[in-house]
């Protein structure tokens, strides 16, 4: 026999003629972000193949490479008939982690690393939600932030977020020259994302600024779909799936554990028309309603933006009634609060600037974390001896203004816009008032407003960065 001959023979005398094998098929997977219960933990429940049978299947936690306290190694499962399922229970809320685990008495081993448990969100909406911002000066991701993206896969979060073009769910692909949905694979998809100058959005600066005053790691799933009304995201729509949106994103919170932490939700744009915008709160609150049954949490949080501003003139009064609309949904819808958007700058025509998205999640932040109060919110509008007073409730702090305060209008009783004031500063003696100095006689009917029209310009805000919402017509007494 000749040495290569032999050489072969050795090779085979030492290999087992069946090598073990252990794999995780479902349960977790790289990057995962599990939502923690009210105790602060999280139980993976986990599955998968492994050969041979009738061996144990062990488990141990790690953070920083070493095991985690109660975490290491212990048999959370054993494998029949090729399978096994098991659970990790009580993991505690932080991370990352990395998951080993090791079929006993073999070599056949595997992991599931970088794992978080804390809070899940869902952002919901339409492009300002999407993000449209330019992609410079963006938020850094950070390692306590994934993102369940719309291809259905875990990732450490980055701008931007949202990519409809590479969906798993087919409501969300561009139309092809036959008006067919169609996905971007390949090349085509990497010249897209190589090509891309905009979306940076509010999702990664708020999940950012939960974690900076928590340390409570957060997941993301992003759903949001620019150009998108109300009745395209119809509850009603569910059953069919990754072909509606509703669907998509009932689908996508199921996928990522089936319980979120809350929904941030930024759309109205699109219902801003004659048709659509006298039914859009009744639509708005069976969508709120509709989640929280969908998902068995009648109590889940439900955060907002009420729309901002538009370089465009038409349908003046159908965007300021959605707008007021909005603002007066959190009276109506429990556990829901409403952050405006009027004051800040935009990138193009419609779309909230990358700089002030940042400073948007910052304000869905507090309102999630309830640590600061909503934010001015007006009471009412008095007039005497040449002044309208406007009071405010939710200031923190105080009311400031970058420069003299803007966006106040007093309107007659046909609605129209009558120029009277000449002078608006916070109240020396209340600063959760303004006075506004008026010239002349208020006419019969008189009313106030805040961010009258598409593109006014607003500058009121608190102490804590918070702005006032566009509302009105509200009486002056």
């Amino acid at each position: 026999m000749n040495a290569r001959n032999l050489l072969i023979l050795f090779t085979l005398l030492l290999t087992p003629a069946h090598a073990a094998t252990l794999r995780v098929t479902a349960g977790a997977v790289d990057d995962q972000v599990f939502q923690r219960t009210a105790a602060n933990q999280a139980d993976i429940a986990l599955s998968g193949l492994a050969d041979p049978n009738n061996r144990a299947v062990e488990a141990r936690l790690l953070r920083k490479h070493l095991p985690v306290a109660g975490f290491d190694w212990r048999e959370i499962a054993r494998a029949v008939g090729g399978k096994w399922s098991g659970e990790l229970r009580g993991v505690p809320m932080g991370g990352p982690y990395r998951l080993e685990l090791r079929l006993a008495g073999t070599d056949a081993s595997t992991a599931v690393t970088n794992l978080l448990v804390g809070d899940l969100w869902v952002l919901a909406g339409q492009s300002n939600m999407q993000g449209v911002g330019d992609l410079a000066d963006v938020e850094l991701p950070h390692e306590l932030v994934h993102n369940f993206d719309m291809a259905d896969q875990w990732v450490v979060a980055e701008e931007p977020l949202h990519t409809l073009v590479s969906a798993s769910d087919r409501v969300h692909w561009p139309l092809n020259a036959q008006k067919q949905p169609e996905r971007y694979t390949g090349e085509r998809l990497a010249r897209y994302i190589a090509e891309r100058r905009k979306g940076a959005g509010l999702g990664l600066p708020f999940a950012v600024e939960m974690v900076r005053a928590t340390g409570v790691p957060v997941g993301l799933i992003s759903r949001a779909h620019g150009g998108t009304s109300m009745d395209q995201w119809n509850p009603a729509l569910k059953d069919k799936g990754g072909d509606s949106l509703y669907g998509s994103m009932l689908r996508g919170v199921r996928l990522a554990g089936g319980k979120v932490a809350g929904v941030l939700w930024y759309q109205g744009e699109s219902d801003a028309n004659p048709k659509a915008a006298p039914e859009f709160q009744a639509k708005f609150e069976r969508l709120v309603a509709a989640i929280r049954e969908d998902l068995g949490q009648p109590s889940l949080p439900f955060y907002y933006v009420q729309i901002g501003r538009h370089v465009n003139s038409q349908n003046v009064n159908e965007w300021n009634a959605v707008q007021e609309m909005q603002r007066k949904a959190e009276q109506s819808i429990p556990n829901s609060g409403m952050v405006p958007a009027i004051d800040l700058e935009l990138d193009d025509g419609i779309h909230v600037g990358t700089r002030d998205l940042k400073l948007l999640g910052r304000r869905l932040a507090n309102l999630a974390l309830n640590r600061t109060r909503r934010g001015p919110r007006p009471v009412s509008a008095g007039f005497q001896n040449g002044t309208v007073r406007v009071v405010f409730t939710d200031v923190n702090g105080g009311l400031s203004s970058a420069g003299r305060i803007s966006g106040f209008t007093i309107h007659n009783a046909a609605g129209e816009p009558v120029p009277m004031i000449y002078k608006a500063r916070v109240d020396p003696a209340d600063p959760s008032a303004v006075l506004l100095s008026v010239g002349g006689k208020l006419p019969e009917g008189a009313s106030l407003r805040y961010g009258y029209g598409k593109d006014p310009y607003c500058n009121l805000r608190d102490r804590a960065g918070m702005g006032a919402p566009v509302f009105g017509p509200m009486a002056i007494q």
